[in-house]
């Protein structure tokens, strides 16, 4: 068939001939893109094409136009290697920060395409993904955050937050435990608004699943109190796509989980194998492809007017669902006006101008704290005065200090609480925080010992590398914690988070510091920051302020100008106070110190 008779063909198109044609288009472009860059991955966006196309085209709501509009549906390529697949969508949803020659740029050094979704890169991109199993986690946080507001704001004839978050997610992203920590969290909460299509293609990169990953899938998510759906032709049959959507949505009590049976490359000659993973497809294999699509294998980047013009459908839709959004916003202004300045404080990011009215205060010669209570003492302060803070432990609470305030526990059937109780689950933890924060307007912490931020690393290095504002509070520093010997003595994870960029950590040495260290936190919104705090009891130095700990370092105890021999001691945290009593001894042999 020649292109003159194939666009003769579209004109006279059914709507289910232009989504077909729309989710060739999508093969054909991702595709296109890996092959330009001459790297990628061409598999996954071929065979999640018809999930795509269901979702941006038909299922969810959202508005291109304005992609900060807070109740959008969300979306998460947990699979972000798939990312040609998003990035195709975005264009044709309409998004401006991406165009025809961003598709063209992909992977390339200054593009907004880069080789894995970023969220700091293109409006519309919610999290940042790469890393298997992160995004899924990331999509929890979001439903947990979505939740929370719409118990908290909501109220009757003013839902005010209603979307859905789904997720797209591979074999590789179950395979990983966060996913595991992660959803089982879900099901606990009961996220009726989580909406994950599992993408099941039997493929990893060393072959077919079946060599690592045999489990049954359906059993473990029932077992996680999951609802459980099941699309067999998930290459062609978009109509069931859409139905099982659908259907998910009806289930208001549990999340689901879709397995849309797919082929890996559909298309390619290479199809169904690991070949066509992470690889693009070759010249005559796309050529190939582009013909069995009905496409010119001699144009390149070829989008059809019909699709853009169903996606402009979809544009249209949601701007007029943004439009009545607001207007509904506008009432419930007036209606609960207290609950809308809230709202729109927290949409901003702004502090309350008296927040430090609300702040404990630490003088000299009150009795010695660990800076762990003096942290949970400055937590309890904020919580009761700031709701967007919302987080809790991994099963260290009483540990932690982090809930002295006494904060009523989030449950399934009370959302709007704002202490979590994790479990033992640092990671999946970590990376909720992380779905939490990219919802908007929320400051969200997670608790554990130092030493088990390991457990935490992928997703903390991702908070990071996203700018994300999520608090890390760390207690049980240093060796002195010695009974519990060298497995929870965090000697090296200090070095490790003062070398991870966009990472600030404050180690605190008294309570006038621990304040200094959560006001630096919020105020700090160009990443996470970490508060490395101690077990072991201290004093309030004379000298010690606030102030000084969010400058990051300065002089608590000066030369006293006695002595020819001077020397500068240079100490944070627990060391603070063997510093001090240093100087002393010092000052004893004729040496100043400062």
């Amino acid at each position: 068939m020649s292109t003159t008779q194939a666009a003769k063909l579209r004109k006279t198109m059914s709507g289910s001939e232009l989504d077909q044609l729309s989710i060739n288009t999508i093969r054909c472009t991702a595709a296109e893109m890996v092959q330009k860059a001459k790297s990628g991955h061409p598999g996954a966006p071929m065979g999640c094409a018809p999930m795509g196309h269901a979702l941006y085209a038909h299922a969810m709501k959202y508005n291109a136009s304005n992609p900060s509009w807070w109740n959008r549906d969300r979306f998460v390529l947990s699979n972000g290697h798939a990312c040609a697949l998003q990035y195709v969508l975005m264009y044709l949803a309409g998004y401006k920060d991406i165009d025809l020659d961003q598709l063209k740029n992909f992977r390339q050094l200054g593009s907004r395409t880069a080789g894995h979704p970023e969220r700091e890169l293109l409006e519309g991109v919610e999290v940042t993904t790469g890393p298997l199993g992160q995004g899924i986690s990331n999509a929890v946080g979001l439903a947990i955050a979505e939740a929370n507001l719409a118990a908290t704001y909501n109220r009757d004839g003013y839902e005010i937050f209603n979307n859905y978050t789904y997720a797209i997610c591979g074999d590789g992203c179950l395979e990983e435990g966060i996913s595991s920590e992660a959803c089982a969290i879900a099901g606990h909460f009961g996220l009726g608004h989580l909406i994950v299509l599992y993408d099941d293609n039997n493929i990893t990169i060393d072959g077919n699943t079946d060599i690592a990953f045999t489990e049954d899938i359906t059993k473990r998510f029932e077992g996680m109190q999951w609802q459980v759906l099941e699309v067999a032709k998930g290459d062609s049959d978009l109509t069931d796509i859409l139905a099982k959507i659908e259907e998910a949505k009806k289930c208001t009590d549990k999340p689901t989980i879709i397995k849309v049976h797919t082929t890996i490359g559909f298309g390619s000659a290479k199809q169904g194998t690991s070949k066509v993973h992470g690889s693009p497809l070759g010249d005559e294999d796309l050529a190939n492809v582009k013909k069995q699509f009905g496409f010119d294998p001699e144009k390149h980047f070829e989008i059809p007017a019909e699709v853009l013009s169903l996606y402009k459908s979809a544009l249209a839709r949601g701007q007029e669902a943004n439009k009545e959004w607001d207007a509904l916003l506008a009432k419930y202004a007036e209606a609960y006006p207290t609950e809308y300045a809230e709202l729109v404080r927290r949409s901003k990011g702004e502090l309350p101008i008296d927040l430090d009215e609300s702040i404990p205060k630490y003088q000299v010669g009150d009795k010695a704290k660990a800076t762990r209570v003096t942290s949970g003492e400055v937590l309890a302060a904020l919580m009761k005065r700031l709701p967007e803070i919302i987080g809790g432990s991994a099963d260290l609470t009483a540990s932690n200090m982090t809930n002295m305030g006494a904060q009523p526990i989030m449950s399934r059937d009370a959302m709007q609480n704002r202490y979590m109780e994790f479990g033992i689950r640092e990671h999946g933890m970590a990376a909720i925080l992380n779905g939490i924060h990219a919802y908007g307007g929320f400051l969200p912490f997670g608790a554990t010992f130092v030493n088990f931020i390991g457990y935490c690393w992928g997703a903390v290095r991702l908070s990071c590398l996203s700018k994300q504002q999520v608090l890390y509070v760390m207690t049980h520093d240093s060796i002195d914690l010695g009974e519990d010997g060298p497995t929870h003595q965090p000697i090296e994870m200090l070095p490790l988070l003062r070398g991870t960029p966009n990472m600030s950590t404050i180690r605190p040495c008294d309570g006038r510091e621990t304040v200094g260290a959560y006001m630096a936190y919020l105020n700090n919104k160009e990443g996470p920051t970490t508060l490395i705090l101690s077990r072991s009891g201290l004093p309030t130095f004379e000298h010690s302020s606030p102030e000084g700990a969010m400058k990051g370092a300065y002089i608590i105890d000066d030369f006293s100008g006695k002595a020819d021999k001077k020397v500068v001691l240079i100490a944070s945290g627990t060391e603070v106070l063997q510093t001090v009593e240093a100087k002393k001894l010092l000052q004893e042999q004729g040496v100043d110190a400062r």
